[in-house]
C-alpha cells in the first residue's frame, strides 16, 4: 500500500509523522519511505541510513544544427514555456525552462533540433535498519522538481503487504501533485490555528482532484482554536490522530529524536494510526 504524507504547508511536522509511522511499522511489515520532498529532504536526520547508491537525474533538452536549421520558428512556436525560440538568423534555447516534452524535435520540419541529457538532481538509495530508504535531491537553481519526485518514485519496489510511505513536499504545487498521485491513502498533517485550516482546505482541494482517499493528523493539538476540528466534523472528515502539543516532543524533533522510541505512548498512537489508514484504504 502506498500513503502519501503531505500538508497544505510546511512546519505543520509533515516528516515526523512519516518517519515514525515508518519506524512503528518497521518490523511487522516490510516498509520503505521515499522522501520526495526533494528541494529540501529531510527524514535522513532523523532515519540516519546507510545511502548505498546513488544516481543521476536527467531531462532532455534541445540542442539545435545551425547547419540544418531554416529558422522558421516553428519550434518556438509549439514551446508552451518559450524554452526555444528564433530570433532572426539564430536559435536560442534555455535549458532551465524546458520541460523535456520533446515536442521542439517533433515538430522541426527540417530535423535540425535534437536532444541531450541535462542533469537536474540526484537519487539516493539505501536502508536504514529494516526501513528501505529512498530520497532525491533537485540541483540548486533548477526550477523543475517533479522530475526528480517521479524518479524518487520509480525506485519504489513492489512486495506484496509492503507499506511505502510517502514524505511529500509542503503545500499544493506541482511537485506535491507529482509525490501524491497514484497513491492509495494520503493523510493530511495540520494544525490547529488559522493558518493551519486555511492551507488544509487547498490541500483537501488537492487530493478530492486526485481522487486519493485522505483522512487528517492534528499535530500539536491544543494550541490554536477548535476551528479545525469543527470544520472536519462539519465534512465528515475523519480526524486519524491528535498529537497534543507537548514542549518534550517539540524538542525530541529539534535534536533529530524519534517520538516513538522516547515516548512509548506515542508508538501505540501510530500503530493505531495505520490501521485506520488499512481500513479507510480498504486494505486488510
Amino acid at each position: 500500500m502506498i500513503v502519501a504524507v503531505a500538508s497544505g504547508k510546511g512546519g505543520t511536522g509533515k516528516t515526523t509523522i512519516a518517519v515514525n509511522l515508518a519506524l512503528t511499522l518497521e518490523g511487522t511489515v516490510p516498509v520503505e519511505l521515499l522522501d520526495c520532498d526533494v528541494e529540501e529532504p529531510n527524514a535522513h536526520l532523523f532515519l540516519h541510513p546507510v545511502l548505498e547508491t546513488s544516481e543521476k537525474v536527467t531531462q532532455p533538452v534541445p540542442t539545435v544544427d545551425e547547419s540544418k536549421c531554416t529558422h522558421c520558428g516553428r519550434c518556438g512556436e509549439i514551446c508552451a514555456f518559450h524554452a526555444i525560440m528564433a530570433l532572426g538568423s539564430k536559435v536560442m534555447t534555455f535549458p532551465e525552462l524546458c520541460h523535456g516534452c520533446g515536442g521542439c524535435s517533433r515538430f522541426c520540419p527540417t530535423g535540425a533540433i535534437s536532444e541531450e541529457p541535462r542533469e537536474i538532481g540526484v537519487v539516493e538509495s539505501g536502508h536504514a535498519g529494516r526501513i528501505e530508504f529512498v530520497q532525491g535531491r533537485v540541483n540548486v537553481g533548477n526550477p523543475l522538481a517533479p522530475p526528480v519526485v517521479r524518479a524518487v518514485k520509480g525506485r519504489m519496489a513492489a512486495c506484496p503487504g509492503k507499506a511505502t510511505i510517502i514524505d511529500a513536499p509542503p503545500g499544493t504545487s506541482c511537485p506535491v501533485v507529482a509525490s501524491v498521485k497514484d497513491s492509495d491513502f494520503c493523510i493530511l498533517v495540520t494544525e490547529p490555528t488559522p493558518f493551519g485550516v486555511n492551507d488544509l482546505l487547498l490541500a483537501i482541494d488537492m487530493v478530492r482532484e486526485l481522487g486519493v482517499p485522505f483522512g487528517v493528523v492534528i499535530n500539536r493539538s491544543g494550541i490554536g482554536d477548535s476551528n479545525l476540528v469543527a470544520y472536519c466534523r462539519l465534512e465528515k472528515i475523519p480526524i486519524l490522530l491528535e498529537i497534543p502539543f507537548d514542549r518534550r516532543y517539540a524538542a525530541c524533533y529539534a535534536g533529530g529524536g524519534r517520538l516513538v522510541e522516547d515516548f512509548p505512548e506515542l508508538r501505540e498512537a501510530f500503530r493505531d494510526l495505520w490501521r485506520r489508514v488499512c481500513v479507510l484504504a480498504g486494505v486488510r
